[in-house]
């Protein structure tokens, strides 16, 4: 099953839980696939209990629907300080913000930029990279997620580096 599919399973279940769905990270493999499920609550952040919630009802749907082949890992989590960036949506909400981005087809011979989301424009994301506009379809985007501002939080660089991403987790083994 495709992630377009996944997505378009499992997002009304979790919006119908009173909770935003950012998206899905998929990995197959031949042993075992993960499935990372990644919400957030919109105004607080997300309790254990949330993601315990979202996993229990998820994992019901998935027995019923049964879409992925094989074994795999379900984990349920909050978007974290660094979080994803998945749709356009998600850029034009933390225009402002420092992302990186990584890239299918490379760009000026690039496949990873950082820097401030400037705008988004149609399907146009643009991109401060030191000091120069750099326009990526969203459709060329393979990975985005927030750099975390660290000095904001109160975290040293030091304390970055040892730092929980902040996000809970609850896994489920499948099948």
């Amino acid at each position: 099953m495709t992630n377009e599919k996944l997505n378009e399973l499992l997002k009304p279940l979790v919006t119908d839980l009173g909770l935003e769905f950012v998206g899905i990270e998929f990995s197959p493999s031949r042993g075992s696939s993960l499935l990372r499920v990644i919400i957030d609550a919109p105004g607080r952040p997300v309790a254990i209990e949330d993601c315990e919630r979202v996993s229990r009802e998820i994992s019901a749907l998935l027995d019923v629907n049964d879409p992925i082949e094989g074994r795999y890992t379900l984990e349920v989590s909050s978007p974290g300080i660094d979080r994803p960036l998945f749709t356009l949506e998600h850029f034009t909400r933390f225009v402002g913000s420092e992302a990186k981005v990584n890239v299918a087809l490379p760009i000026e011979g690039r496949h990873r930029f950082q820097g401030v989301i400037k705008a988004v424009e149609g399907d146009r994301i643009h991109l401060d990279q030191d000091g120069k506009d750099v326009v990526i379809a969203h459709a060329n985007v393979v990975k985005a997620k927030l750099v975390p501002d660290y000095a904001a939080l109160g975290i040293g660089a030091k304390g970055a580096r040892n730092q929980d991403s902040g996000s809970r987790k609850r896994g489920s083994k499948h099948r």
